[in-house]
């Protein structure tokens, strides 16, 4: 694992490239900033400003190499890079509420983008709208390039087809359903237990693993009858979660109530009924306690919510993790993956099976 910084400010979502020598990534504002690798350093050499509101979502087109970003201005602008400046498309998503996450097909043919409209905009412009009753806070798109799941705020977690009929041939059936017309609801989970903070398909595209605001993380299986599997766990709310394999699940955590938890954590699942926690990925270092003044004590519940007295977490961020992404590897076996979060920081991971 690796550790880099990128200030003081925090880190709200980022992507690579192709090659992942380069990485945007956006501070918590309406800029995008794209940095290169440079030794072992990263050094910005594009800043992407046509937004007006906080960017909530990057997407970085590994073929056609294009960065779709939304914000909270309620637009998305696709960026070309030609002459060696991005440049910016304003795209028509025809939403009246703040825009809040964005991803590409497996394709690029397409993207689709999630907002506080109570909708789901997929370009070229077609919303998906019924049943979705509140802000849509995460996509993912199946291997097929056609299904899409969504989690959102109304404590539901759906898969919708996204086929295009004047851009796409037709699908073929799949283990989540056969007839596949735009907007149709493959699926719909209702007991998730609260907002559904992220969604991640498998490999394959047969099971669907999502994480909520009630501190769980759900699988549902389309090869097993679409059955649900949720594990609870003793934690404050997952934010983000990624598949690494066709068993194993990595997922990130708020932070406990003690504050030493800003770090992934592994799952696995084996099959309905067999979803198990496994491991911290990072294992806190043991920190000393000493004496500490009045002021200290206050100023570490201000800052942290926590009474400890040392500077600095035993964990590699110092702050909640916000976003995961895959580095290297297929999504069937990852080598590495990368995490941001509020304390201004990047790590990228190295995963063993």
């Amino acid at each position: 694992m690796s550790l880099h910084s990128f200030g003081l400010e925090p880190l709200s979502c980022h992507a690579w490239n192709k090659d992942r020598t380069q990485l945007a990534v956006s501070p918590n504002n309406n800029v995008v900033n794209v940095y290169e690798k440079n030794g072992k350093e990263w050094v910005k050499i594009h800043e992407l400003s046509e937004h007006s509101g906080r960017i909530t979502g990057i997407d970085w087109a590994p073929e056609s190499n294009r960065i779709v970003t939304c914000a909270a201005d309620r637009n998305a602008y696709v960026w070309t890079l030609k002459d060696g400046v991005w440049k910016p498309t304003l795209v028509l998503v025809r939403i009246n509420r703040a825009a809040t996450c964005v991803k590409w097909s497996p394709l690029e043919n397409k993207f689709a983008l999630g907002s506080g409209a109570r909708l789901i905009s997929v370009w070229l412009s077609k919303h998906i709208k019924k049943p979705v009753k509140s802000t849509v806070l995460s996509l993912d798109w199946h291997p097929n390039n056609i299904l899409l799941a969504a989690g959102s705020a109304d404590f539901h977690c759906r898969i919708f087809s996204a086929y295009i009929k004047d851009i796409e041939d037709r699908p073929g059936p799949t283990a989540w359903g056969a007839k596949m017309p735009f907007g149709e609801v493959m699926l719909e989970h209702k007991d998730c237990g609260g907002w559904v903070h992220d969604v991640s398909f498998s490999p394959s595209g047969e099971q669907l693993g999502w994480v909520a605001h009630n501190s769980s993380v759900t699988v549902a299986d389309a090869a097993q009858g679409k059955q649900v599997t949720q594990l609870t766990t003793d934690r404050l709310p997952l934010l983000s979660v990624i598949f690494v394999s066709s068993t194993e699940i990595v997922a990130a955590v708020i932070e406990t109530l003690s504050g030493h938890d800003c770090c992934p954590y592994q799952f696995t699942y084996k099959g309905p009924g067999a979803l198990e926690f496994v491991k911290k990925l990072d294992i806190p270092k043991q920190t000393s306690k000493g004496s500490m003044s009045a002021m200290q004590h206050f100023r570490n519940l201000d800052k942290r919510a926590t009474e400890e007295d040392s500077n600095e977490l035993g964990t590699l961020h110092q702050n909640s993790i916000t976003q995961l992404c895959i580095v290297s590897g297929e999504r069937a076996k990852v080598e590495k993956y990368s995490s941001v979060g509020l304390d201004g920081a990047m790590v990228i991971w190295t995963f063993k099976d």
